[in-house]
């Protein structure tokens, strides 16, 4: 430990409180430097350059751009296909978070109880998590093959019915394709959370008379409430911004039933080269993610 009797010794003179603090506070901040410059570059300057194009025509593809103020956002904003896209965003992103935390806090609950023996449980508890190792091209090859009009689907429903190409079904089709794949999050972290309760809160509450719905409701939920919270924000977040899936199964069709958010962005890019009427998309996308990013924080600082 280096004291000031030490300095003294070795810088021949003793420093005073104020260099001791202010070399203190340069060794911790020298210390950050690296991630504060991998923070600035791979984060601050893309998200600055992407708001900047917003208001800009001709951005990235033209040989000058101008500042046209907003008339991107009024073009995007005017635009029925970004409102079409949003609203897919929407039942897409809410189905698949609300039957995400159904599927996951059942399954979690059947992993948890000793109705079952210790070796199915281990079974099922494979089985269950087996889609989150599967990535999104895997999940939407297999998919593909399973929903092809001469795919198992539908032998096994003896009908010819063309799940992701059809207007009607396929939003509601990718939208299972996705529940599918991402209940397994919140069955791992529900299961954890489920057996993070001590066993006197269930002791006392079956001593008080309560039975099995009265002790889930009174017991059970209230000790998971912070948990399923944190997990639906998560989850809001992310599926919000959902775009393999979506894009290696339907690509957003037919007639842009399926398009998101996020696919509609895309399509502005690199099928229509208006970079700049991208990025404008793009920026609300990025306000509306600061809204749920912002609920989360204020949730975790609660918790604190």
């Amino acid at each position: 430990m280096i004291t000031p009797d030490t300095e003294a010794i070795v810088t021949g003179a003793p420093l005073s409180r104020r260099r001791r603090q202010l070399r203190k506070a340069g060794e911790s901040y020298g210390f950050l430097a690296p991630t504060l410059l991998l923070l600035f570059v791979l984060m601050i300057v893309p998200i600055v350059m992407v708001i900047g194009y917003s208001f800009q025509d001709r951005a990235v593809m033209g040989a000058s751009s101008g500042f046209v103020g907003l008339a991107n956002y009024v073009e995007v904003l005017s635009d029925p296909g970004f409102w079409k896209a949003t609203g897919n965003t929407l039942y897409f992103t809410g189905v698949s978070v609300a039957a995400h935390l159904v599927i996951g806090l059942t399954f979690a609950m059947l992993l948890n109880s000793t109705l079952i023996g210790v070796v199915p449980r281990a079974i099922f508890r494979a089985l269950y998590v087996l889609p989150w190792l599967f990535t999104a091209a895997v999940i939407a090859v297999l998919w593909r093959m399973l929903l092809a009009p001469n795919g198992i689907v539908n032998f096994l429903l003896t009908t010819d019915v063309e799940w992701l190409a059809s207007p009607q079904l396929a939003l509601g089709t990718v939208t299972f394709v996705n529940i599918w794949a991402g209940y397994p999050f919140f069955m791992v972290s529900l299961l954890a959370g489920l057996q993070g309760i001590p066993g006197e809160l269930n002791e006392a509450a079956t001593v008080d008379g309560a039975n099995g719905p009265q002790r889930f409701w009174n017991v059970t939920i209230p000790q998971l409430r912070p948990i399923i919270v944190s997990l639906l924000l998560l989850d809001f977040i992310w599926t919000s911004q959902q775009f393999a899936l979506i894009w290696m199964t339907t690509g957003g069709g037919p007639i842009d039933v399926t398009e998101v958010l996020s696919t509609f962005t895309y399509k502005l890019a690199f099928a229509q080269y208006d970079f700049a009427v991208a990025a404008t998309s793009a920026v609300l996308v990025l306000l509306m993610s600061m809204v749920l990013a912002v609920l989360y924080v204020r949730h975790q600082k609660a918790r604190d």
